[in-house]
């Protein structure tokens, strides 16, 4: 059986299975690309849900094996050389498990560092200004009488989905036919952004109609609705 007492998480969120992949996280868009790709790899996984209404986040078991105390991270104790490997930042862990099954992240060198180049602009841009966004029109920033901080994300936000919509005018997915993990970490968020901060009007997201076009094949994938709903409520 595997070993993961090394990790300190392990002393608050005891695995019941550790000999397979440890998921640590919420439904949020950076959650779910993770329990999202496991779908779709079909690998065996435990999930341990993170509530930040209890600041899970903020223990010293959790910060002691994942520094920056986000979510979503891994402990996948079949790591490199067979060793248990913990890991934060979704990106990293999207590019990681792609890497090591062989799906999802093109095998030729150019058209991998072309994925790679998607996956850093939603990691860089997407998330950070979708994410900003919602809070100025969803949470505490609606309050604001300034509208200049908001606008300027709105705006933002549109150049994104303007340069979204553009590379999938001629494509099935973001790279082309293949569906891959540039779509697995992108389209979550797009997701969000129209949905949970209900900010389509705002960003006049029916401009952008090959992005809607390729968001509604991505929720209608059986993997993408079984990953969305991970970890479930309590």
């Amino acid at each position: 059986m595997t070993d993961l007492a090394r990790f300190a998480i392990t002393r608050k969120w005891p695995p019941l299975h550790p000999d397979r992949l440890q998921l640590y996280s919420l439904p949020t868009p950076n959650g779910v690309k993770v329990s999202i790709l496991l779908e779709e790899l079909g690998v065996p996984y435990e999930v341990h849900r993170i509530d930040f209404g209890r600041d899970d986040q903020l223990s010293p078991e959790y910060v002691a094996t994942f520094p920056n105390n986000k979510i979503p991270a891994i402990i996948d104790p079949a790591g490199p050389g067979g060793e248990p490997l913990a890991l934060f930042e979704s990106g990293a862990i999207l590019v990681y498990l792609a890497s090591k099954h062989g799906r999802f992240l093109p095998a030729d060198v150019a058209q991998r560092y072309e994925a790679l180049q998607w996956v850093m602009w939603q990691m860089g841009g997407v998330g950070p200004i979708f994410g900003q966004l919602g809070f100025f029109h969803k949470f505490a920033g609606k309050d604001f009488e300034d509208k200049r901080p908001r606008d300027r994300y709105v705006a933002e936000s549109r150049r994104l989905l303007g340069v979204l919509d553009r590379q999938l005018s001629d494509k099935a997915w973001m790279l082309g036919d293949d569906y891959s993990i540039a779509d697995i970490a992108t389209l979550p968020w797009v997701r969000n952004l129209v949905g949970f901060y209900g900010a389509s009007d705002l960003v006049g997201f029916d401009d952008f109609q090959q992005v809607r076009r390729v968001l509604d094949t991505f929720v209608a994938r059986p993997a993408v609705q079984r990953g969305l709903a991970i970890p479930p409520a309590p």
